[in-house]
């Protein structure tokens, strides 16, 4: 297959597929969530997932994250939408780098009830 730049490269590729095969239908991109668990003690865990309900249900059996499994989560304080991966990884970054009040201030703002 020859090689295209840039975005026609790309285009070209979704049309054919990687070996000149037949063109796959476009699947909308799935939303990625960025959440806000508080745990045991009131410590706070922020992580994103395609699926809130599902991971949230993960922490709470203990067979999600190592620090949820140490300290079991109590409530989802807070879920915000984003289009893709890329968008969420970057708001839990900045998200993390908050001081904690600052984190408790924005929940209280914009969480869930």
């Amino acid at each position: 297959m020859e090689r295209d730049g840039g975005a026609a490269g790309f285009d070209r590729a979704a049309r054919i597929g990687q070996h000149g095969g037949p063109r796959l239908p476009f699947l909308p991109a799935m939303p990625w969530f960025l959440y806000v668990i508080e745990c045991a003690g009131g410590r706070l865990y922020t992580g994103i997932s395609t699926d809130v309900a599902r991971r949230y249900a993960q922490h709470a059996a203990g067979k999600g994250a190592r620090y949820t499994r140490l300290n079991p989560p109590e409530r989802l304080l807070l879920t915000v939408e984003y289009v893709d991966r890329s968008s969420a990884l970057k708001a839990e970054y900045a998200f993390k780098q908050l001081p904690a009040t600052e984190k408790r201030a924005f929940c209280a703002r914009h969480g869930v009830a």
